[in-house]
C-alpha cells in the first residue's frame, strides 16, 4: 500500500514589513522584549491603524470625492462601495499584519487560502454593490421618463442579484481550491433530478419573464387575472400579488399569469357607460323625442363625457314600458371619476324628463283597472 505523504509547502521569505518590524525592535527594543513580543504588538498596532483609515480616511475620502463628481449616478455609486471599500482595507491591513505572526510558519496554505477567498468575496461585494446602484440608477430614470419597464426593474434586480450570487460563491470556492469544475459536472445529473422536482417553481420563473419581456401590466394598475381582479402590489419571481377592493391580498403564480387572459384596466383610453331608461306608454311621442334631445345635450355639454360616441335613442318596444337606450364614454377611465360623471349625468337625465314631465315606467308591473269596472265589483248584487 502506499504510503500518503503530508502536503509540503516551501518556507515562505520573510516580507519587507517582517525585516522592518525586526529591525525596529534590534535598533531601539534590543532588550525590552524579543523578536516574538514585538511582532505581536505591530499585528495589533497594523490592525488599529487598518480600523482607523477604513473608519474615518475612506469616509473622508468618498465624501471629498462625492463633491468633486457631480451627477446622479455618482451620487448613488458613491455610498454604495463605501462599506466595500472600507472592508477592502481593513482586510488589506489585516493580511498585512499576518505576514508578522508565526501563523504563516504554521498553517501557511491556511492562511493563504483564506486570505484568497477574503479578498475575492470583499472584491465581489464591491462590484455587486456597484451594479446595484447602476440598477437603481437606471430605475429612477425609467420612473422619471415614465416608462412601463420601471415597474418590472425590482424583479430584474432580484433576478440578476441571485445568478450573480450563485457565480460568487463557485469563484470564492475556487480560490479556496476547490474543484468547482467537477462539482458543475455532478450539477448535470442532479440538475435533471431538480429539475423534475422544481416544475412548478421554474414554470414559475418562466412566467415572470414572460410578463417583463411582455409588460401586460406593472405594479399599481388594476387587472383581472382568472377571475381574480385587483391592484397589481408586487411581481416577484414566483408569484404576483393582488389587493382586492376588498383589502384582500390574492397570490398568482406565475405560470397562471403568464397563460391566463389578463384583463388591463388601468391601461382603458375611456371607460364606457351602458344605460337602459324605461319610458311609460301613455307619454305623448312628441315629449318623448324632446327629453331625448335634451338628454343628447346633456351629454354633449359634460366636460367629464368623452365626445367621441354618445348614443341616445329609442330601440324597441317592450312588454312594460318604451325602452330608451343611452350609451357613452367617461373621459377618466379612473374609477372615482367615472361614478361622478354617471351620477351626475343620472341627475340631470332626472331633472330633464320631470321638465318635460314624461313619466317613467315602474320595474314592476302595475295592474290598472278602470273606475267604472271597480266600482261594478265593488257593488254588491242582489240578494237572493
Amino acid at each position: 500500500m502506499a504510503e500518503i505523504l503530508p502536503l509540503q509547502v516551501p518556507p515562505v521569505p520573510p516580507g519587507p514589513l517582517l525585516r522592518l518590524v525586526d529591525w525596529l525592535q534590534a535598533r531601539f527594543f534590543p532588550g525590552a522584549m524579543d523578536e516574538s513580543t514585538a511582532r505581536w504588538i505591530a499585528f495589533l498596532l497594523i490592525i488599529l491603524v487598518a480600523v482607523v483609515l477604513a473608519r474615518f480616511v475612506v469616509r473622508i475620502v468618498f465624501s471629498q470625492l462625492g463633491k468633486l463628481v457631480k451627477g446622479p449616478n455618482n451620487q448613488l455609486m458613491l455610498p454604495a462601495i463605501e462599506a466595500p471599500a472600507a472592508t477592502l482595507v481593513v482586510l488589506v491591513g489585516f493580511i498585512a499584519a499576518l505576514s508578522i505572526v508565526p501563523l504563516w510558519d504554521t498553517l501557511p496554505r491556511v492562511v493563504m487560502l483564506g486570505e484568497q477567498g477574503a479578498l475575492t468575496a470583499v472584491v465581489l461585494w464591491g462590484i455587486a454593490c456597484a451594479g446595484g446602484a447602476a440598477i437603481d440608477h437606471f430605475a429612477e430614470g425609467a420612473r422619471v421618463r415614465r416608462l412601463h419597464i420601471a415597474a418590472f426593474i425590482p424583479l430584474i434586480k432580484k433576478s440578476v442579484a441571485a445568478f450573480f450570487t450563485i457565480f460568487s460563491v463557485l469563484v470564492v470556492c475556487e480560490s479556496l481550491g476547490f474543484e468547482v469544475q467537477t462539482f458543475l459536472a455532478g450539477l448535470g445529473i442532479g440538475g435533471l433530478a431538480f429539475a423534475l422536482a422544481a416544475q412548478d417553481t421554474i414554470a414559475n420563473m418562466f412566467g415572470s419573464f414572460v410578463v417583463v419581456m411582455d409588460q401586460p401590466f406593472y405594479v399599481g394598475e388594476y387587472i383581472r387575472i382568472a377571475g381574480n381582479e385587483g391592484t397589481v402590489e408586487e411581481i416577484g419571481l414566483r408569484s404576483t400579488r393582488l389587493r382586492t377592493a376588498q383589502r384582500t391580498q390574492i397570490v398568482i403564480p406565475n405560470k397562471t399569469v403568464a397563460t391566463e387572459v389578463i384583463t388591463n384596466f388601468t391601461r382603458m383610453p375611456q371607460r364606457r357607460v351602458d344605460a337602459t331608461l324605461g319610458v311609460d306608454y301613455d307619454n305623448p311621442p312628441d315629449k318623448i323625442q324632446q327629453v331625448l334631445e335634451d338628454i343628447r345635450a346633456l351629454l354633449r355639454a359634460d366636460p367629464g363625457v368623452h365626445q367621441g360616441q354618445i348614443v341616445v335613442s329609442m330601440a324597441d318596444f317592450s312588454d312594460l314600458s318604451l325602452r330608451v337606450q343611452i350609451l357613452y364614454f367617461t373621459a377618466d377611465p379612473d374609477w372615482e371619476v367615472h361614478m361622478a360623471v354617471r351620477e351626475r349625468v343620472n341627475f340631470g337625465i332626472l331633472r330633464a324628463v320631470d321638465a318635460r314631465g314624461v313619466a317613467l315606467s315602474y320595474p314592476n308591473p302595475i295592474i290598472r283597472i278602470d273606475p267604472d269596472v271597480l266600482k261594478q265589483i265593488s257593488t254588491p248584487g242582489p240578494k237572493a
